[in-house]
C-alpha cells in the first residue's frame, strides 16, 4: 500500500509532488482550500486521485481528509507537510494576526496532519515528510514570522522523529533554498531558482528509503544562484 496524503497540493511543490507521487504508482490524497483546483487536478491524474477540500489548521478537516483515505484506499502510508505561507516584511510592521496566520499554517498545521494521520501511519509503518526551509536554520531580514514558523518546525518535528522511529514510523524534513513558484507573492520564472520538481523528487527518495533506514534531513539548494554585490 503506497497511499499519500499531501497537503497544499493544489499548486507549486505540492503539485508537482502529487503528480510525481501518482507517476510512481501513489495513490494520492490532495488536501488545499481550493476545491477547484484540487478537482481539475484529480481528473488530469485520474484513477488514484481523490480531492480533499480543507483548511491545514483545522484538525476536523484533517481527521476527515484521513478517514476518506482509508475508506477509498485502505489507509495512509505517507504523509506531506507542505501547505504553506510567507509574509514578509519588517517586524516592526508585522501585526498579531499575521504572526499568528503564518504560525498557524506553518506550524500548527502541520501538527495537526500528524496528529489525525498517525493511528494510519503506525499501522502502515509510514513515513513523514515535511517541506521546511533553509530559513528554518537561517534568519533573514523581514522574515521574522516565516523564519519562527520554520525553526518552530523543525524543533516539532525532530522530537517527532525521535519518539515515532521507535514504533516505525519514520520523519524526514527537507529543507529547500529558493523555489520558482509564486510563493509570498514571487513571479515564478527564475531559471536559477529550484523547480519544484526538484523538492518533489527529494520527498520521494525520502519516502523510497529502504524501512530500515532513516535520513532525518535533506537540505535542497539552486545550484548556481545569483551572486550577491558588494
Amino acid at each position: 500500500m503506497r497511499v499519500a496524503l499531501i497537503s497544499g497540493a493544489s499548486r507549486g511543490i505540492g503539485e508537482a509532488t502529487a503528480r510525481l507521487l501518482h507517476a510512481q504508482g501513489y495513490r494520492v490524497g490532495l488536501f488545499a482550500r481550493d476545491e477547484a483546483r484540487l478537482s481539475a487536478l484529480a481528473r488530469e491524474l485520474g484513477e488514484g486521485a481523490l480531492p480533499l477540500p480543507g483548511d491545514v489548521r483545522r484538525l476536523g478537516d484533517w481527521e476527515r481528509a484521513v478517514a476518506a483515505l482509508e475508506e477509498a484506499f485502505g489507509g495512509v502510508s505517507a504523509l506531506v507537510n507542505n501547505a504553506g505561507i510567507g509574509i514578509l516584511k519588517p517586524l516592526a510592521e508585522l501585526s498579531e494576526a499575521e504572526v499568528r496566520e503564518v504560525l498557524d499554517v506553518n506550524l500548527v498545521g502541520p501538527f495537526l496532519g500528524l496528529k489525525a494521520a498517525l493511528p494510519a501511519l503506525r499501522r502502515a509503518r509510514g513515513v513523514v515528510v515535511n517541506v521546511g526551509s533553509l530559513a528554518g536554520k537561517n534568519p533573514f531580514k523581514g522574515g521574522a514570522a516565516y523564519n519562527a514558523s520554520k525553526f518552530g518546525l523543525l524543533g516539532l518535528m525532530g522530537a517527532a522523529m525521535l519518539e515515532l522511529r521507535e514504533e516505525g514510523v519514520r520523519v524526514v524534513n527537507v529543507l529547500p533554498g529558493s523555489v520558482d513558484t509564486g510563493f509570498a507573492g514571487n513571479t515564478p520564472g527564475a531559471a536559477w531558482k529550484l523547480a519544484p520538481e526538484d523538492v518533489a523528487k527529494a520527498i520521494l527518495f525520502a519516502l523510497e528509503m529502504p524501512e530500515g533506514a532513516l535520513v532525518s534531513e535533506i537540505e535542497l539548494r539552486p545550484t548556481q544562484p545569483p551572486a550577491k554585490g558588494g
